[in-house]
């Protein structure tokens, strides 16, 4: 079926309107009319080929919520109409281990997790039978009118959740939340978190409805008081060595959310004894930890990637529980090329989110 999105064709384009052929929905298969789509700062690292795999056109968008509006005969977790959500992932090889223990974002199949936009991830790799059940065509997210996306990759969106702010959560909230419980954040557990973006400002609220104490790391002084509105129990300057002088050995866990390049040193301190830092905002080498110092007190270092399926609908229902969810900005999509400079500037409170009703009015006006 013929969809429009928007795309960029290259890494020094703008991204534009695209017209592309969507395929009809599998047996297995769900159509989803895309209502809300947010903005992720690694859309704008894939779209400039920031992390050198992109494929051209590159179509973003991997926060989606929307309606569905068919399904594959085969499909028995959804119907039309329902409000549903779709992250990071569209498959996985579902045989390897990860997959088998429900950890598709830790897919070891030979394509790894194939992901809602810029996938394969290995183009024309083959799996041991032979077959390339992926094909070698890239994939379009959800900057777009429609999405179709095998069932067990569709998420339900709780009733109290609009579904706008509930479509950062399909990354920022899972990438957040994944690595809080996995390393056990526990009510009365002092959590650092380094960086009060998209990612940062998700895992302040969730942090904090785990019953956490929050202590906030920023090199920005405007953003104290957002951090304090947003439920940190202290907020610290990242250049104030004085002030990370006395929080030595005081936080059971460091989550890292800066989405680019940083010096993790000043933060390995602060950890008590065998308690870990974990970064899940830059996916680029990083300059080296002192070792000395992880080894002193047993630390670790660790990251983690997005969440898997059971996690996400986890948190989902958490934030809705909980009544919490991103702050956003809604835009139309015509106006996505100046979110992408607003959010490299850092002047975005604090996730932009596409109406997607906008894209039709445009094709509707064209």
């Amino acid at each position: 079926m013929k969809t429009l999105g928007y795309a960029a064709k290259h890494s020094y384009s703008r991204l534009r309107p695209l017209e592309f052929d969507r395929a009809d929905p599998a047996a297995n298969e769900v159509e989803i009319e895309v209502l809300f789509c947010g903005v992720c700062h690694s859309d704008i690292h894939q779209v400039k080929n920031e992390w050198g795999n992109t494929v051209y056109p590159c179509m973003p968008g991997h926060e989606i919520t929307g309606r569905v509006t068919r399904t594959g005969a085969a499909v028995t977790r959804h119907k039309a109409g329902d409000i549903v959500g779709v992250g990071c992932m569209i498959d996985s090889c579902s045989h390897c281990h990860p997959c088998q223990e429900g950890d598709q974002n830790y897919c070891e199949g030979p394509n790894s997790w194939l992901a809602t936009y810029n996938g394969p991830m290995v183009p024309k790799a083959k799996s041991p039978d032979g077959q390339n059940h992926y094909g070698s065509d890239n994939t379009y997210g959800g900057y777009s009118e429609t999405v179709v996306v095998k069932e067990d990759f569709v998420l339900r969106i709780p009733p109290a959740l609009d579904p706008a702010h509930a479509a950062p959560i399909l990354c920022a909230g899972v990438t957040t939340y994944s690595p809080l419980k996995h390393w056990g954040v526990k009510a009365g557990d002092r959590v650092g978190i380094i960086g009060l973006g998209g990612l940062g400002h998700m895992a302040v609220k969730i942090a904090r409805a785990m019953g956490a104490h929050v202590t906030v790391f920023t090199t920005h002084d405007a953003k104290q008081a957002d951090a304090k509105a947003l439920g940190a129990d202290h907020v610290a300057m990242e250049g104030d060595k004085k002030a990370l002088e006395g929080m030595k050995l005081s936080f059971d866990f460091i989550l890292s959310t800066v989405p680019e390049k940083h010096d993790l040193t000043p933060f390995l301190p602060l950890l008590k004894r065998d308690r870990t830092l974990v970064l899940v905002g830059a996916l680029e080498p990083m300059a080296p930890v002192n070792n000395q110092m992880v080894a002193m007190h047993r630390l670790s270092v660790a990251g983690s990637i997005i969440g898997n399926l059971a996690d996400t609908q986890e948190v989902l229902d958490f934030c809705a529980q909980h009544g919490i969810g991103p702050d956003i900005q809604i835009i139309p999509i015509q106006e996505v090329n100046d979110a992408y400079n607003h959010i490299e500037r850092g002047d975005v409170r604090f996730r932009y989110v596409i109406d997607m009703a906008s894209l039709r009015h445009e094709k509707e006006a064209a």
